[in-house]
């Protein structure tokens, strides 16, 4: 194998030595299987491939300045899977389960976690799907879940370096009592047409407001959004939006920084107001964003007019990827370390 890049990574695809599988018939979950096979037999009326029956998740590994690999709040991760799971009338893999299988294929794909200081991570992708064949409309009786690892760099290409995105209003990501709220597919389906046509005009990502009323702001493409003004951590309270871990920490470490935090629905003409704007997930941490284009109005918006990331951004970031990396102490136990 050649040697790896590590400072180069893309945020895609990089093929490991093995994945871990379980299976869900009569009732209950078998064992984990590992495999080295990087494709999945299914039965062609699966689930998966006629309704939708799907759901993943994100997490990452990361090698600390101690040498030891973290993964970052796994629990959380497994507790978003479950919700998904019901979402969508699925199998519900246990906490355990999840924690299990996540842990072995860490395991067996040491040697694709990033060294300490590369600015990469060993991201870790489980897949929870619908196997059982089914014609008519209904739920499953057999899924499977597998993990999946590979060394990644920085989502958007950027890294913790200002974006540019676009305000669009004639797409929808999900509906007010749809599946915004469960990490499926679907949601990332109806999200590709306008996130297309944002690369092509030159921006990182889209801002997708409200379904209902296209007043509100929901999510920032593939992430949370998060402003900043008058010392609070402002980011948006709907039904559509997908619970992000991230935006979880930090609200968490917002407030330990004295900050208040709000989480509300935040009217679009609110931009006008903030110091401080972010997208924020799994996969960037936190994208600042430089500019804020309104593809209808053809109205912009500007932060970080120095071209540097906001001062609480930046703070905000060092303390969430201290804590990924062993540098800062994990005071609230979201570190898992992999033995």
């Amino acid at each position: 194998m050649n040697p790896i890049d590590w400072k180069n990574l893309p945020f895609g695809y990089f093929k490991t030595d093995y994945n871990v599988r379980c299976y869900f018939k009569d009732g209950k979950w078998g064992k984990p299987e590992v495999t080295d096979d990087e494709n999945i037999t299914i039965h062609m009326a699966a689930t998966c491939l006629h309704y939708g029956q799907e759901a993943f998740e994100g997490l990452k590994a990361f090698t600390g300045k101690d040498g030891k690999i973290r993964i970052f709040r796994l629990e959380e991760n497994a507790k978003r899977m479950i919700n998904s799971a019901r979402g969508v009338m699925m199998a519900e893999v246990p906490v355990d389960l999840f924690t299990e299988v996540v842990l072995m294929a860490v395991k067996l794909n040491l040697k694709y976690v990033p060294p300490y200081g590369e600015g990469a991570s060993l991201y870790i992708r489980p897949l929870l799907i619908g196997t059982g064949a089914q014609v008519g409309v209904k739920a499953a009786k057999e899924y499977m879940f597998m993990v999946f690892v590979g060394p990644v760099g920085p989502y958007f290409k950027e890294g913790f370096n200002p974006v540019k995105m676009q305000i669009v209003r004639d797409f929808d990501r999900a509906a007010p009592l749809g599946t915004g709220h469960i990490k499926v597919g679907g949601n990332y389906a109806a999200s590709l047409r306008a996130g297309d046509r944002a690369h092509q005009d030159g921006f990182a990502s889209c801002i997708f407001l409200d379904a209902r009323e296209k007043r509100f702001i929901d999510e920032a493409g593939p992430a949370n959004f998060f402003g900043i003004k008058n010392n609070t951590y402002i980011t948006p309270d709907s039904t559509s939006i997908l619970p992000s871990i991230t935006n979880m920490s930090l609200r968490v470490l917002a407030e330990e920084m004295g900050m208040k935090v709000e989480k509300r629905q935040v009217h679009v003409d609110e931009l006008d107001t903030f110091e401080e704007v972010g997208a924020c997930g799994t996969a960037a941490v936190i994208s600042p964003i430089f500019l804020i284009h309104d593809r209808d109005t053809g109205k912009e918006y500007k932060y970080c007019t120095d071209g540097q990331p906001g001062s609480i951004s930046k703070k905000l970031y060092s303390k969430l990827k201290g804590i990924q990396e062993g540098i800062e102490p994990d005071s609230h136990g979201w570190i898992t370390i992999v033995e």
